[in-house]
């Protein structure tokens, strides 16, 4: 089992077990590897992933279900839904915002399911109206400073078929400038320029 934290582009790997994955991101040495599960060894690896030298962490454990929730303590976790969208013609949307190409995702509200979630959000941030849900896709994880706070968002993700014909609005006060429909050979050259978590979402799903 993996969980991939991101920060800013450096991962976080947290896994139970020492494979042909882990001994590959092992061999740079800018990765630092820590083989315990506890508070202290949690501290240590937000310590190193600090520092510019380190480019990558892994932390090693059988019992990953302590690991991560030791890791979690560290931080206000927020729960997030989004979409992969996919139209008639096989293109995908993408949205230009803050200086990168995303795709639409959001908040959780109370007592609303991660499909509401994600459904609601693609239609507040693009305008899509003909939405609807196909599977889920991967859960990413990307941590970032908010008012002097460690986040770690929690963002669920799921492939969701939109219409071409539906009127694209941007949700400015969101800071989102342009949306597109991208083919397939768009799609490679938009996600040279987006988020790593973002490009988690697409590896694996049959669009990479």
């Amino acid at each position: 089992m993996y969980i991939t934290i991101y920060f800013g582009d450096k991962p976080v790997i947290l896994a139970d077990r020492r494979d042909a994955r882990i001994e590959e991101i092992l061999m740079h040495p800018e990765t630092v590897l820590i083989d315990e599960c506890s508070s202290h060894a949690v501290h240590a690896m937000l310590h190193e992933i600090k520092r510019p030298e380190v480019k990558a962490g892994v932390m090693l454990s059988e019992d990953i279900d302590t690991l991560q929730k030791n890791f979690w303590k560290r931080f206000h976790v927020i729960r997030a839904a989004g979409g992969l969208i996919e139209n008639e013609m096989g293109n995908i949307l993408f949205m230009y915002r803050r200086g990168y190409w995303d795709l639409p995702k959001g908040k959780i509200d109370d007592g609303e399911s991660v499909e509401e979630c994600a459904l609601r959000e693609i239609h507040e941030e693009t305008g899509l109206e003909n939405l609807k849900i196909i599977k889920p896709l991967c859960t990413t994880y990307h941590s970032y400073l908010y008012n002097g706070e460690d986040v770690l968002k929690e963002s669920y993700w799921f492939l969701v078929h939109g219409r071409s014909t539906d009127k694209l609005v941007p949700q400015t006060d969101e800071d989102i400038e342009e949306i597109v429909w991208a083919d397939r050979h768009r799609v490679a050259e938009l996600l040279q320029s987006t988020y790593p978590s973002i490009r988690s979402v697409f590896q694996g799903s049959g669009f990479n």
